[in-house]
């Protein structure tokens, strides 16, 4: 499966690429930003998005709407120090499929993916 990280802490990518490693996942790609990750998403054809919200040039939620305005239905998830329910909600709204809270723990994150395609595959 094809996993794409969008972060703009390289520290942050790196965690988030050695616990996919470690589930088994190796086609990685990363982008730090939501204007990076936009370049690359065509390439790269990710079938997961692990998206951090607070970025520069191109936060996650302007990401997560232009992309999702693109017509891609590739699963979300928000990966972020964004806990407030609004902005939560707001992330729902604009087509998020899961939210993760950082600091998360790899089996957060594990469980987090696992729900999440298992919705997609339901839906």
């Amino acid at each position: 499966m094809r996993v794409m990280i969008v972060d703009d802490s390289k520290t942050m990518r790196n965690i988030q690429r050695n616990v996919l490693t470690k589930l088994g996942y190796t086609e990685l790609e990363e982008a730090c930003d939501g204007q990076d990750a936009l370049s690359k998403a065509g390439a790269f054809k990710p079938e997961l998005i692990l998206l951090d919200w607070n970025m520069p040039n191109m936060d996650g939620l302007t990401f997560l709407k232009t992309y999702r305005g693109q017509g891609h239905a590739t699963p979300i998830i928000m990966v972020t120090t964004e806990s407030e329910k609004p902005r939560v909600v707001e992330a729902i709204k604009a087509g998020v499929n899961n939210y993760l809270v950082k600091p998360f723990t790899p089996d957060g994150l594990s469980g987090r993916i696992k729900e999440t395609l298992e919705k997609m595959a339901a839906a």
